[in-house]
């Protein structure tokens, strides 16, 4: 088993054609499917079942393309950092962000690194954040923003920020940052909300039981940018934190209001693996995320953010400036 194969393997996989991946890699056709029939034989199990719409990995062959796909970054990542520049930080690191964060924080993020550490190549994760732990805890990830989450044996979590949940609504509902909203009148409308299971959801339901109101959902999804285009549209209200509703409140596409009775918060957690050596790269990049949260909260960018350990909301709401 090789790099050579390895590397054949995944592109097959990715692209779905023996072809396609011969072009990719700049090799003839007969040579790709040399190295995935002898990674085959040497595992003697088949890896790809060959079919009208291409080629696509058996069960065996997921696991392994997995594997080789992890077992080749790992490899890339460490000729990244062995370089021969005297003092230069340099590396490969994969940064997972909470999709409500992403708009505020990817290119300030990007910007920062590439002026102060060149040698760094970022590479930009976006999902929720049951799936961005799940990616951390495969080692998929080097770092994310995680949220309501404590240390935990895999991982150490560093608290960063909280901030409140907000009833989102259509502009004609008037809804104001000054005028914060109960769960109960926030709970009397339909409702578009994140799907069960959901860390957000959980928070949402833990609200509903503690104001003693029934929600009537009328429909889920996993799906920040889908929940507000249907709030847009008419189907109901939703709740969301401040920092994903900020830009659609400041051009009046959305109105939103603080919940209140209860308040609702979520805690924004850095998360990183607690095992193997924290690579020079990392390390900056972590703090360099942190500088630039604590930023967002001190501008007011991050609406009804408290850094932790502050006791007042540094941003009012969203939109401030």
């Amino acid at each position: 088993m090789d790099i050579k194969q390895l590397k054949a393997l995944v592109t097959v996989a990715e692209v779905g054609s023996v072809t396609r991946a011969a072009e990719l890699l700049h090799l003839v056709q007969p040579a790709v499917t040399r190295q995935i029939r002898t990674l085959e034989e040497e595992l003697g199990v088949p890896l790809f079942e060959r079919t009208r719409q291409g080629m696509r990995p058996t069960e065996a062959g997921a696991i392994m393309v997995d594997r080789a796909r992890r077992a080749l970054n790992e490899l890339e990542r460490a000729r990244a950092e062995v370089q021969p520049t005297p003092g230069a930080v340099t590396g490969i690191v994969t940064v997972g962000l909470l999709e409500s964060t992403s708009d505020l924080l990817s290119e300030s993020l990007v910007s920062a690194v590439a002026h102060d550490h060149p040698g760094v190549e970022l590479r930009l994760m976006t999902a929720y954040s049951g799936h961005l732990q799940q990616w951390l805890d495969d080692g998929d990830l080097d770092l994310s923003l995680l949220y309501n989450l404590d240390s935990t044996p895999s991982l150490n979590a560093r608290p960063l920020v909280r901030e409140h949940l907000w009833a989102v609504a259509p502009p004609s509902a008037g809804l104001r940052a000054d005028r914060p909203v109960p769960f109960s009148e926030a709970a009397s409308h339909p409702l578009v909300m994140p799907a069960s299971g959901h860390a957000l959801r959980t928070l949402i339901d833990g609200a509903a039981a503690r104001a003693g109101a029934a929600m009537d959902v009328v429909v889920q999804t996993n799906s920040m940018r889908v929940q507000k285009q249907l709030v847009l549209a008419g189907h109901g209200w939703t709740v969301l934190p401040g920092v994903g509703i900020a830009e659609d409140v400041a051009q009046g596409t959305l109105s939103a209001a603080p919940l209140c009775e209860p308040d609702v918060w979520r805690s924004i957690v850095l998360g990183t693996p607690r095992w193997g050596r924290t690579p020079p790269a990392v390390q900056v990049v972590a703090r360099e995320l942190v500088r630039q949260i604590n930023s967002a909260v001190a501008q007011g960018r991050w609406p009804s953010a408290q850094v932790h350990g502050t006791d007042a909301d540094v941003s009012s709401h969203p939109g401030a400036s």
